[in-house]
């Protein structure tokens, strides 16, 4: 009976690609959706929004005094806030991966500059990475 000939031996670099395609394909499944970023940026405008105007005293006193539940009206605004970063917002889409850049406010309103609010957001595997944020604090009045 004749022997079996050896089998030639599989290239590493085979094992390497079909690992990287499988990781490159399980990113580009996870890639979160532009619905999902809206939710995650809103999640954040509320908590930022509410912290600068409610809890550090960025509302003046007579509004202050007029808005007692001003976290309430803040988290109120969610879906709101949702479509203002929906429409500010430049997605480019790497396929395993998203980069979100949004820039936000500098209207003037009742004679008060809005805060302009810039960031880069990394969205990978399911999850949202802020990789940069600022804002220009300089609120000119009358």
């Amino acid at each position: 009976m004749p022997g079996r000939p050896d089998l030639p031996a599989r290239a590493p670099w085979r094992s390497g690609l079909l690992l990287l395609a499988l990781a490159s394909a399980g990113l580009a499944l996870t890639n979160p959706a532009s619905a999902d970023f809206e939710a995650f940026a809103a999640d954040r405008l509320v908590d930022e929004i509410s912290d600068e105007l409610c809890v550090k005293g960025g509302l003046p006193v007579l509004m202050r005094l007029a808005i007692p539940n001003c976290q309430e009206l803040v988290e109120g605004q969610r879906q709101a806030l949702a479509g203002v970063v929906a429409s500010h917002t430049r997605r480019t889409n790497l396929m395993v991966a998203s980069l979100y850049r949004s820039e936000v406010g500098g209207q003037t309103v009742l004679a008060w500059q809005v805060p302009r609010f810039r960031s880069t957001v990394l969205a990978v595997a399911g999850q949202f990475v802020l990789i940069a944020a600022s804002s220009d604090n300089s609120q000119e009045g009358p």
